[in-house]
C-alpha cells in the first residue's frame, strides 16, 4: 500500500502526496474552485538532478484522468465479484417516468423480494450508503442493489413499473 501524505494549503485547497518505488514525488493539488494540479517532481531538495512537471486539469480531466489510473484496479475487483455463484450487482438509473421517481425506497421485502440490498443511493457526486427505506429517491439517481439476478431483476422491474413479477421459489427461501 502507498502511503499518502495529505496536506491543507490555506487559500488554495489540499494537497495530496506519495514517494514513488524510485524516489520521485507525485502530487495532486486539488483547489477549492474544482481544478486539480497533477505534480511529478524528483525528492532530493533543489539538487541539480530536480525536476519537476505540473499539469492543471479542470475537473472533467481529473476525473478522467483518475478513472483511467484506478480502471484496471476497479474493474479488476468488479470482476471479482461477478465471480461470486448467484450473486448480482448492478444499478438502476432513474429516469423521470420511473415509479421509483419522487418515492421512498420502501421495504422490497415487503413486496415479497426477500434477500435483495440497495447498497447506495448515488446522487450526482455522492453517495448515499445503506439507505434507509424513508430515503427519497429523485430522477438521476443511480441505484447499487446486490441479490440474486432474479431479485434484481424482480427489483428493476419495480422501479420502472410499480409492479411485481410473481414470486419464484428462490424469493420465498430465506437464506438469499
Amino acid at each position: 500500500m502507498v502511503d499518502v501524505r495529505r496536506v491543507k494549503l490555506p487559500g488554495v485547497g489540499v494537497l495530496h502526496t506519495f514517494v514513488t518505488d524510485d524516489g520521485g514525488k507525485v502530487g495532486v493539488i486539488t483547489h477549492r474552485s474544482g481544478q486539480s494540479d497533477l505534480i511529478s517532481f524528483s525528492d532530493s531538495d533543489g539538487g541539480s538532478d530536480a525536476s519537476k512537471v505540473s499539469l492543471r486539469l479542470d475537473e472533467d480531466e481529473a476525473h478522467t484522468l483518475a478513472e483511467l489510473l484506478g480502471g484496471t484496479r476497479i474493474t479488476e475487483s468488479l470482476s471479482r465479484l461477478d465471480e461470486i455463484p448467484g450473486l448480482a450487482i448492478d444499478w438502476f438509473s432513474v429516469d423521470y417516468d420511473d415509479h421509483i421517481a419522487g418515492q421512498k425506497l420502501g421495504n422490497l421485502a415487503s413486496r415479497g423480494v426477500v434477500g435483495l440490498t440497495v447498497v447506495a443511493v448515488v446522487r450526482g457526486e455522492s453517495a448515499n450508503p445503506a439507505p434507509a427505506d424513508d430515503f427519497t429517491v429523485f430522477p438521476g439517481d443511480t441505484l447499487v442493489v446486490a441479490g440474486t439476478p432474479e431479485k434484481v431483476a424482480r427489483a428493476f422491474a419495480f422501479y420502472r413499473t410499480g409492479e411485481m413479477k410473481a414470486k419464484t421459489p428462490a424469493d420465498t427461501t430465506s437464506g438469499g
